[in-house]
């Protein structure tokens, strides 16, 4: 008998569905993992279960079917706050804003999830949806400052299009890394920070 003092630990009924945060985090890698080495049409439920170690129950308590599973693993990392670049400069703040977003693409695992992924996007609208809304908030949520903290500095016109920077300067990296897949030479980042800022300041708003 435990002393009266102490409380009886209750037991959790068998069957109850307690989401824990590390099962969590291991079938979020093991989903990633998966997409990596199989692709996503060859990847399956029981698969990520096995890599996370866990039983396929605890995945279905989570999501419902593979493609909620892999929309919400994906969606929950786009979506995570990404810090704005600050330098004080328009060509600075979007040198950070490649490096950081080569630094993602170049990923070995997001190097091969990626390519996959946009290839599913043109046969699955709800792939298509979540890469245009989830990865497109955060990236657009980061432009948006980097042009409003230009416009406040006098480096760039006010009404200048965020959503059309954005384009200007992240575009011609996702098609190296993910279209083009070609390894990026030394000190282009630099100049394409440097390239996109003089477009933006020579375009001015649509």
């Amino acid at each position: 008998m435990p002393p009266a003092d102490k409380p009886i630990p209750r037991r959790v009924p068998a069957g109850a569905a307690v989401l824990q945060e590390d099962v969590t985090a291991a079938i979020r890698a093991a989903v990633f993992q998966e997409l990596a080495s199989v692709g996503y049409g060859r990847m399956s439920i029981e698969a990520v279960a096995r890599r996370a170690g866990v039983g396929k129950t605890a995945v279905y308590r989570r999501w419902s079917s593979k493609l909620q599973m892999v929309i919400g693993v994906v969606s929950d990392v786009a979506v995570q706050d990404t810090p704005v670049p600050d330098t004080g400069s328009l060509p600075g703040d979007l040198r950070i804003l490649l490096g950081s977003t080569a630094q993602a693409l170049q990923h070995p695992l997001a190097s091969q999830i990626v390519p996959d992924l946009l290839a599913e996007a043109a046969r699955n609208t709800e792939i298509a949806q979540t890469l245009q809304s989830a990865l497109g908030k955060a990236q657009e949520k980061v432009g948006a400052e980097i042009v409003r903290n230009a416009v406040a500095r006098g480096e760039l016109p006010a009404g200048t299009d965020a959503r059309l920077a954005l384009d200007v300067v992240i575009g011609p990296l996702y098609w190296r890394l993910a279209v083009v897949r070609s390894p990026l030479p030394d000190g282009y980042l630099d100049h394409l920070a440097r390239t996109s800022a003089a477009a933006l300041q020579a375009g001015g708003p649509p």
